[in-house]
């Protein structure tokens, strides 16, 4: 861990600033360095990020930079890639994403890099894997947010639904950033309280938690957003600022995150969304949760569908 708390970003469109802005505003670590093959942009977003930094308790240096910054980085963030256009799934964009991560890599693989590389580009799970594997780094170094964004949207969802503080849900979404992902039931709770008993309890508030309903809205609000205004960036510029303040500060905090199974709830060889603590090293350990036989079947669904995806990419390659 370098002594400066460095973090490399390399895409500086609508993610890739909203990233650093995040880590900016929390004061999450003192340097931070965008990259993009449109570097007038890039300085463009590095000079107002810093400029907001005059008003904050911090004094964060937000600037441009090379590939040569990645080797004394704490935390690599690959955000580059192209936006999904209404209509379009995350997997919808691995084409063009693909050639991308290839032109990134051209510089990367040249570099050794001793820290994180934490991956935002959808299909996230996929991206996340092919970094992993044409880097030659372990897993525990090279993962996806995954399905940290999907949680906190199931999260709002559920708070929306009964009026209840979305911090007071737990629960986790598990499986493909996408359409394909599940949500283990028997594991969400309100207030430390299991859903299905506060729904037998008061009908009015609990009973419009339908799985179903739940389920739906977790996988449109994404697409909602595209919608409405062709993106998605405040949301998972926070994710990955959260995402870097556990490693960065050692949290060994629970977050969902897209990583390699192996073993883990009955998969191996794909990386998919699944809690697990996350500390400076990385992803330290995958939190196995108990799931029904339902759950467990739709979880290898998503998975399957993920290494169906994982697939076409080799064959594109």
């Amino acid at each position: 861990m370098s002594k400066n708390r460095k973090i490399v970003i390399i895409g500086a469109g609508h993610v890739g600033s909203h990233c650093a802005y995040a880590l900016a505003i929390q004061g999450i670590c003192e340097e931070i360095v965008l990259l993009d093959v449109d570097n007038v942009k890039a300085e463009s977003h590095a000079m107002d990020v810093a400029d907001c930094v005059c008003f904050l308790g911090s004094s964060v240096i937000v600037r441009t930079g090379t590939y040569e910054d990645c080797k004394d980085a704490d935390i690599v963030v690959i955000s580059a890639g192209v936006p999904r256009l209404p209509g379009q799934t995350r997997l919808d964009t691995l084409g063009a994403s693909m050639e991308c991560m290839k032109e990134i890599l051209s510089h990367l693989k040249k570099i050794e890099i001793p820290g994180i590389i934490i991956t935002i580009s959808n299909p996230a799970d996929i991206i996340a894997n092919y970094i992993r594997k044409e880097m030659g780094l372990p897993r525990n170094r090279v993962f996806s947010t995954g399905t940290s964004l999907d949680t906190a949207r199931m999260k709002r969802t559920v708070g929306d639904l009964c009026k209840v503080d979305p911090h007071s849900v737990v629960g986790f979404v598990l499986g493909e950033h996408g359409d394909s992902s599940m949500i283990p039931f028997s594991h969400l709770t309100i207030c430390g309280k299991d859903y299905k008993e506060l729904k037998q309890e008061d009908a009015t508030r609990y009973g419009a938690l339908l799985k179903e309903k739940i389920l739906e809205r977790t996988h449109l609000r994404g697409m909602d957003i595209i919608n409405g205004k062709g993106s998605t960036e405040f949301g998972i510029g926070y994710v990955l600022a959260d995402m870097a303040k556990a490693v960065l500060l050692d949290e060994h905090r629970v977050l969902p995150a897209s990583v390699l199974l192996e073993g883990e709830y009955g998969q191996k060889g794909v990386h998919a969304g699944v809690p697990c603590v996350i500390g400076r090293s990385g992803i330290e350990q995958v939190i196995q949760l108990k799931l029904t036989e339902e759950e467990q079947a739709q979880f290898e669904a998503s998975c399957n569908i993920i290494r169906e995806y994982m697939e076409n990419e080799i064959e594109a390659r």
